[in-house]
């Protein structure tokens, strides 16, 4: 279908709106942009039904799949968990006591730091992000269904072009955040 005659969305109507209401602002972001944020609405919405198949919250898969991309032994320090999670701390070690509590992970003394601690998937926590991952990868297929592999693979270099600086701005910041805090 040519770009004139594409169908209409809800996107297109406030677009629409908002010209004929404010024709002096380029509001052709939102083009893009109130796309991105319904389609993130609509992914959390998978992913929560993904996870609550497993009784998991997002903040347990977050940190359950990072243990389990480490790969064998499954286990991290908490550190590595707050990087990969960018949450601080505190938060992380709540998060490590209920998923301890539920029996997804487990803490154990570092060989390589008499004062450090690792955190390693159990063989449950392993179970149930792998099936949690399978369920999250079936519902995001579905989310991606209406493009085509070609239209997929552009779609994530425009996506990571975009993300890039973003990400790397926010990692820079969590460094210096941290080192005024104490925890450089």
């Amino acid at each position: 279908m040519s770009a004139d005659r594409r169908p209409a969305d809800d996107v297109d109507e406030i677009v629409a709106a908002w010209r004929r209401e404010r024709p002096d602002l380029d509001v052709s972001p939102l083009e893009v942009l109130s796309r991105v944020s319904r389609l993130a609405r609509r992914l959390d919405l998978a992913r929560g039904s993904a996870f609550s198949e497993h009784l998991l919250d997002g903040w347990a898969f977050d940190v359950l799949s990072a243990l389990r991309r480490a790969g064998e032994p499954y286990e991290l320090s908490p550190g590595q968990l707050v990087q990969q999670t960018l949450v601080t701390s505190g938060t992380m070690t709540n998060r490590v006591d209920r998923l301890e509590r539920s029996g997804f992970v487990e803490r154990r003394p570092d060989p390589g730091d008499r004062r450090g601690v690792l955190v390693r998937l159990t063989p449950a926590g392993r179970d149930v992000v792998d099936s949690a991952m399978a369920d999250l990868i079936e519902q995001e297929k579905s989310l991606l269904s209406q493009l085509s592999a070609a239209d997929r693979t552009q779609l994530a270099g425009l996506l990571r072009r975009m993300l890039a600086p973003l990400e790397t701005r926010e990692t820079r910041e969590t460094r210096e955040s941290r080192r005024g805090d104490g925890h450089g």
